[in-house]
């Protein structure tokens, strides 16, 4: 038999009152009941009633819209969405595209009446662009927005936002204190706002380093693999002093900057460093292993689903909140 509220209450030991204010995230249980509400829910797979708790008009599913050729980086979000979705009863909506089709803002519209959704979980470059965010405001449709950034931008919506140019600087701050005087960056896509970020976080410590920047280390691209194997080939096949260490914009692309620099027999890291960030299953599979920022997208996720589901129920104002990417030091990077 399909366990109840009732049953839930009793696990727990307390009223199905208290059970279906934790569910509804109400925000008048203490932490301790909250706990063990969760805890008997879990125990009994209990699953809510949407409509029989009306949650305040609320529809039952959320979606997420992303454009983002990182596929780790998607399967994460996704995951931690879910997760989220799942302990709070609700249906997740999933749908993929591509932010620089001219019929983007159409496309969005379109999905949000297609599915009666009751909000968006939104991610770069769709997150960071004002026109999307303006069209899904007007239909008076709730958000929330993973970005790049030290804080909030402005009051649009709740963010999670990434401190992404604090994180650069001190993966660019570790290869200096190395003994690294010439670093490379390869950027990624320009439309993403944490590409812009982790540049300026590199830029940054080079100029209180006293080392002097130069355009000509720096090489935009893409978030790819591929992208990292075409811009490292052309720094170590060009003319000139090679750099002793590369910080690639992702992991993705340091791993592409690692098979790249082994086709031209540099060894790695006896003669070139390579730092990337994200610390996805490529920094941990590739070998060696590398040095990266540990950025914890699932955790981020369910962080953004949380706070799209509390703004849904609640009807308040929702704070947002950051997440701070932190050095993780691993074998391809060591003194030049």
């Amino acid at each position: 038999m399909k366990p109840t509220i009732k049953d839930v209450a009793k696990l727990a030991g307390v009223s199905f009152k208290t059970v279906s204010r934790v569910v509804n995230n109400e925000g008048t249980v203490g932490q301790d009941l909250q706990d063990r509400v969760w805890k008997a829910i879990k125990q009994l797979n209990y699953s809510p009633n949407l409509s029989a708790r009306g949650l305040r008009g609320a529809a039952s599913s959320i979606g997420f819209i992303y454009d983002n050729p990182n596929s780790n980086y998607v399967i994460d979000m996704q995951r931690g969405i879910l997760d989220e979705c799942r302990k709070q009863g609700y249906e997740l909506v999933i749908h993929p595209c591509d932010a620089k089709n001219h019929s983007i803002i159409q496309e969005v519209l379109d999905m949000i009446d297609r599915s009666r959704i009751g909000g968006l979980v939104l991610t770069p470059p769709i997150s960071e662009n004002q026109d999307i965010l303006k069209a899904i405001a007007e239909r008076d449709v709730k958000f929330v927005r993973v970005l790049s950034g030290s804080s909030a931008p402005d009051e649009l919506s709740p963010c999670v936002y990434i401190d992404d140019r604090n994180a650069a600087y001190a993966i660019t701050e570790h290869l200096i204190n190395l003994g690294h005087q010439d670093i490379a960056f390869l950027g990624g896509d320009e439309e993403h706002q944490s590409s812009g970020e982790r540049l300026e976080g590199y830029k940054k410590a080079l100029i209180d380093h006293n080392i002097k920047f130069s355009d000509r280390r720096v090489l935009p691209g893409s978030y790819s693999f591929e992208s990292g194997v075409e811009r490292t080939r052309m720094l170590l096949s060009s003319p000139g002093v090679r750099p002793t260490a590369i910080f690639a914009c992702n992991d993705e692309i340091a791993a592409g900057t690692l098979f790249a620099a082994r086709i031209q027999g540099v060894d790695v890291p006896n003669r070139l460093s390579i730092a990337g960030f994200e610390d996805s299953p490529f920094s941990r599979q590739a070998w060696p292993n590398l040095t990266t920022a540990a950025q914890p997208t699932s955790t981020i996720a369910q962080k953004a689903a949380n706070l799209l589901i509390k703004s849904l129920r609640n009807g308040k104002k929702v704070e947002s909140e950051g997440f701070y990417p932190e050095l993780i030091v691993r074998e391809s990077t060591q003194a030049p």
